[in-house]
């Protein structure tokens, strides 16, 4: 069967869809600079009032199997370290996966969650899944370093 006829009418929306593969690398690249910064000021705040940030672990965040001390520390660190990886571009995959752990902490560990504070982590999730799955993209300092063989 030919199909050729179909050609010239597809031709748009494959000048559209190649237009918006080249916006990729920067969709990637704002998900990753507005993520990372959400977590990194939310860390900043926890080291700024350490004292605070215990008694809020210890009080009203439940997270599960880990003492309060032990997850303030962890959790700090995590919102830390794991933005600037994910920021730069490097482990992006790993930084994305490790704040989404963060992330759903943080929605399990409060027992009352309002609404829109749930859906900003829902919209975080979000983006960080699509970095897990699709990388961080070609704007970013993994793309300098040589390919992982896959065996």
């Amino acid at each position: 069967m030919n199909l050729a006829w179909l050609d010239p009418l597809l031709a748009p929306w494959r000048l559209l869809v190649r237009g918006l593969e080249h916006l990729q690398p920067l969709a990637q690249l704002a998900a990753r600079l507005y993520v990372g910064q959400v977590f990194f000021l939310s860390g900043l705040t926890k080291i700024n009032d350490w004292d605070t940030t215990l008694t809020l672990f210890a009080e009203d965040y439940h997270v599960p199997l880990l003492p309060p001390a032990v997850a303030a520390v962890m959790g700090t660190a995590g919102e830390l370290v794991l933005p600037v990886l994910l920021v730069l571009g490097l482990g992006g995959r790993f930084a994305a996966l490790g704040l989404s752990v963060v992330n759903l902490m943080a929605v399990l560990s409060l027992a009352d969650i309002a609404p829109q504070a749930l859906q900003q982590h829902v919209f975080w999730g979000s983006l960080l899944i699509a970095l897990v799955l699709w990388g961080p993209g070609a704007w970013s300092l993994e793309r300098l370093l040589p390919p992982v063989s896959r065996g």
